[in-house]
């Protein structure tokens, strides 16, 4: 018998507007044992990210939501620690869809295998994970940079916005990255090689600093914001743009919508193209972005910064402060430590 207690964050109710932590329930239960067909998987680290404020809304979207008094969602790293499936052994290190939880069962189908000794694990939840994939895929398939386009990056100094960047720096491109704090703009600009950067928070005319930072228009703007940064971009983009709708976390906690531009011509007259994107849509191509990602990763051609949460009791607390724009760089929840 497995032995212990399993902590489980539950959604206890819809949030309007903001979240808070009365939206949020931790209870405790018993560790689950695994039957035939399954493998108990104990928590080391947790995602925590923006599309998870759109999983708690009853509203129709890309994925079904949570139930109230369900796991929250979340990607986990976790240690497979009894098994009676002959896909998992005890010792494996995976990745998957396990919640916000210590412990989850699976019958390893919903999880992939991550190799320890090629990169520190919790990157298979950032950079060599879904936001990682997402920049690869969304930038190069959709935004189409050329060597010497601008490419303007809204979220700039987040796990996709900073990952974006680099690799349209890799294409040869000159890349703009818009972030909300002189630490963040010195960070895409000194270590990452972005070539400009714009304090949106500490400028009084956020177009005057894209006209300026951009003096040939915007080639590719790769949008993670919405809201007032992305109405004030499409007013510069240059003929033939390309605008990737990746993520639009400005308007996720708003009580009610925001009015958006109205006046769309400019698509007509710079001739643009707009479009969304999901990366579960690419997931029979994950394998040729993870090995991507990864040679760069061991050249030393890309990097990538994590803000550390610790333990499972603060993942709310955390939650809450990447909803704020306060996090720099990829969420992650250390929950149960190093591997045993």
């Amino acid at each position: 018998m497995t032995a212990g207690v399993n902590r489980r964050v539950l959604l206890a109710r819809r949030p309007v507007g903001m979240p808070t932590e009365d939206d949020f329930e931790m209870v405790e239960a018993p560790v689950p044992e695994p039957g035939a067909g399954q493998a108990l998987v104990r928590a080391l680290y947790l995602s925590l990210d923006p599309y998870m404020r759109g999983r708690m809304n009853a509203g129709p979207s890309y994925a079904a939501p949570v139930a109230l008094g369900e796991v929250m969602v979340g990607g986990v790293v976790g240690e497979v620690v009894a098994s009676h499936t002959p896909a998992l052994e005890v010792g494996d290190i995976v990745e998957g869809p396990l919640g916000w939880q210590d412990y989850a069962l699976s019958d390893g189908r919903d999880v992939r295998k991550v190799d320890p000794a090629s990169a520190p694990i919790s990157t298979a939840l950032g950079i060599l994970g879904m936001p990682g994939l997402t920049a690869y895929f969304a930038l190069l398939d959709l935004g189409r940079p050329r060597a010497g386009d601008t490419v303007v990056v809204s979220a700039a100094a987040g796990a996709v916005g900073a990952t974006v960047g680099q690799i349209a720096r890799l294409k040869g491109c000159r890349v703009v990255g818009i972030a909300g704090s002189a630490a963040k703009i010195d960070y895409i600009t000194g270590e990452l090689g972005f070539d400009r950067g714009i304090d949106y928070k500490a400028t009084d005319d956020l177009g005057a600093a894209v006209a300026d930072a951009c003096p040939r228009g915007v080639d590719v703007y790769f949008d993670n914001v919405g809201g007032a940064t992305s109405w004030t971009v499409f007013e510069h983009l240059a003929v033939g743009a390309r605008i990737v709708i990746c993520g639009a976390i400005s308007q996720y906690n708003l009580a009610a919508p925001e009015v958006g531009p109205r006046n769309l011509r400019f698509m007509l007259v710079k001739r643009a193209r707009m479009a969304g994107f999901l990366v579960f849509d690419y997931e029979n191509r994950y394998a040729e972005g993870r090995a991507r990602l990864a040679e760069w990763l061991r050249d030393g051609k890309l990097r990538y910064r994590e803000d550390v949460v610790e333990g499972l009791e603060n993942a709310v607390g955390g939650f809450l402060r990447l909803m704020r724009g306060e996090n720099f760089g990829k969420v992650v929840v250390r929950v149960g430590g190093e591997r045993r």
